[in-house]
């Protein structure tokens, strides 16, 4: 059904690439207008993959534009809440309104346990955690004062719902997100605000696509790629793949968006592949 979130103004945050990008792409092919918001930029002691750019961000804006949809592009860092609340309202004072909420920014990085920095932990939890918890505190009364309802969707992990390995810090923020995601939906179900996260497997973008990540998922390995390691990958998943696309996560995004999942809250969606239940 085409149009499924027609006349709605959806805000994103980590548009500037990989699953920001095409879940901004995947609501303005639906109709959507969209306040697009990144960092574009490197965050301290996240070194295992190259951060956004100003670059990609411009590029997103282009893709959305092509699809004659409106945008307004900013950039700001999900952990200064002031430049985010900034960036909310100037998208609004343009575009009129704001339906849809996808708190998508998110950093990652790997290691043991008792290896993690102060520094690293902080800003893990900083961007994963604190990050969306601003991006809902902006948001939310811009929707409220709509007074048309709407729905929120927050990017967790299937690290926010098992634990594994090397991953304290992403762990503890994506759990957090789940509880941020329950207390909200209870919350805001008085406005008709509807609110779940969805929860990732490997999704193919450079977060996981990196010589770090392959060297973790197959250690004998003296020069770990990609095509090495994707069997690796697809063993932890009971479906015959090593990683889902952006778009599988962006068809989620728009699905609890739209009218059809209209009595659907408070739900952690797993968009993994059987990930979480093998």
């Amino acid at each position: 059904m085409a149009g499924r979130v027609a006349g709605k103004v959806a805000f994103i945050t980590g548009a500037a690439r990989g699953q920001g990008r095409s879940h901004a792409l995947r609501l303005a092919q639906e109709g959507a207008d969209i306040i697009a918001v990144d960092i574009a930029g490197p965050v301290e002691t996240i070194e295992m993959y190259p951060p956004a750019t100003e670059e990609d961000l411009a590029e997103t804006v282009r893709q959305v534009e092509k699809l004659d949809r409106r945008i307004v592009a900013t950039k700001a860092d999900v952990r200064d809440v002031a430049a985010l609340q900034a960036a909310v309202d100037d998208g609004v004072a343009q575009l009129g309104r704001l339906d849809i909420v996808s708190a998508n920014a998110g950093v990652f990085e790997v290691g043991p346990a008792l290896e993690v920095t102060e520094a690293t932990w902080d800003n893990i939890i900083g961007t994963n955690l604190t990050g969306v918890w601003n991006t809902c505190k902006v948001a939310l009364p811009h929707i409220i004062s709509g007074g048309q309802g709407g729905s929120v969707i927050l990017t967790s992990s299937t690290a926010g719902l098992r634990g594994a390995p090397n991953m304290v810090h992403y762990a503890a923020s994506k759990h957090g997100v789940v509880g941020i995601m329950r207390v909200l939906a209870n919350e805001f179900a008085q406005h008709s605000i509807r609110v779940n996260t969805v929860h990732p497997t490997g999704v193919d973008t450079d977060m996981i696509q990196n010589p770090k990540i392959w060297g973790l998922f197959n250690p004998a390995d003296p020069a770990p790629s990609r095509e090495a390691a994707a069997p690796v990958f697809q063993s932890t998943n009971a479906l015959p793949i090593p990683w889902v696309e952006p778009v599988d996560i962006s068809n989620a995004v728009l699905f609890l968006a739209s009218d059809e999942a209209r009595y659907i809250t408070g739900v952690t969606l797993p968009v993994d592949a059987g990930y979480t239940a093998k």
